[in-house]
């Protein structure tokens, strides 16, 4: 039964958590696939004076961008890399069928390590939600890095985002609103010493019910000096793209190439890295 259910004759299942779906939450709540692609189309051509064709999605999850990027041109290859089967064919299942039968064969999904997955020659590959911080000592992010140059045509770029500000390194929830659900960011532990951070992803519904720790990420919290420097000993030239604000100080989702940024409590940054 339904937690606080006391009706006898109900079945197991009938609270809005019991019915939700992680993948299409967290889709909801935290990708916006359109603009991450308009961000990687327009920072390639302004760089390369090209449009780039070949993309490479590393910890792609359900492939929502590589989806995204075959339907901008009937010449945009993407290979979708994660270690997770069962994520991957969640993707295939839910957004890889919708494509058109074309578009379906542009799309390659690849089970495999992000270190060795075997795709060669991209004109870019996108490590997006942070998800290369699964990697804490500088060895291996520096490993990954160069398996990453190694992967890019000549001219190829690697994009990164990063997030910060004061209160990534604190001991909190922020809870953000959205239609029929509230997301929930569990920022559950960090180590100063380590850098080593552990955090949740929770949703509640309206009917109390909530889906807890659908998502956990133990990750090192790395900064963007890190980063860039990082990046630079794997042979890369590394540039941060810092947000502009709107007229009430606010995120307008415009990025662009800066080396100062702000001293704000949160922010989430693009790193473009080129070879």
């Amino acid at each position: 039964m339904a937690k606080g259910n006391k009706n006898k004759g109900k079945q197991k299942g009938e609270s809005l958590a019991d019915k939700a779906n992680k993948h299409l939450l967290y889709e909801a709540s935290v990708q916006c696939v359109e603009s991450e692609i308009d961000f990687v189309d327009e920072t390639f051509r302004k760089i390369r004076n090209r449009d780039a064709s070949i993309l490479r999605e590393d910890f792609c999850g359900t492939a929502n961008s590589s989806c995204e990027w075959v339907r901008r041109r009937p010449t945009n290859i993407a290979y979708s890399v994660d270690i997770d089967a069962d994520v991957q064919a969640w993707g295939s299942e839910h957004h890889v069928s919708k494509l058109s039968e074309e578009q379906q064969k542009r799309v390659n999904l690849l089970t495999a390590d992000v270190m060795n997955s075997g795709s060669t020659a991209n004109d870019v590959v996108l490590a997006m939600n942070f998800s290369y911080w699964i990697f804490k000592s500088r060895e291996l992010m520096i490993q990954y890095f160069r398996s990453v140059y190694n992967s890019l045509n000549e001219d190829g770029i690697f994009i990164l985002d990063s997030f910060g500000g004061y209160e990534a390194f604190r001991e909190m929830e922020e809870s953000t609103k959205h239609d029929g659900f509230t997301y929930i960011w569990d920022q559950s532990s960090y180590n100063p010493i380590t850098g080593d951070g552990l955090f949740h992803i929770h949703f509640k519904f309206k009917d109390g019910s909530k889906l807890k720790q659908a998502f956990t990420y133990d990750w090192r919290v790395w900064t963007l000096p890190e980063i860039t420097e990082m990046l630079r000993e794997a042979g890369f030239k590394a540039e941060v793209y810092w947000e502009g604000t709107d007229e009430d100080g606010e995120g307008n989702g415009e990025f662009e190439a800066t080396t100062t940024g702000e001293a704000d409590a949160g922010w989430i940054a693009y790193i473009v890295a080129t070879r």
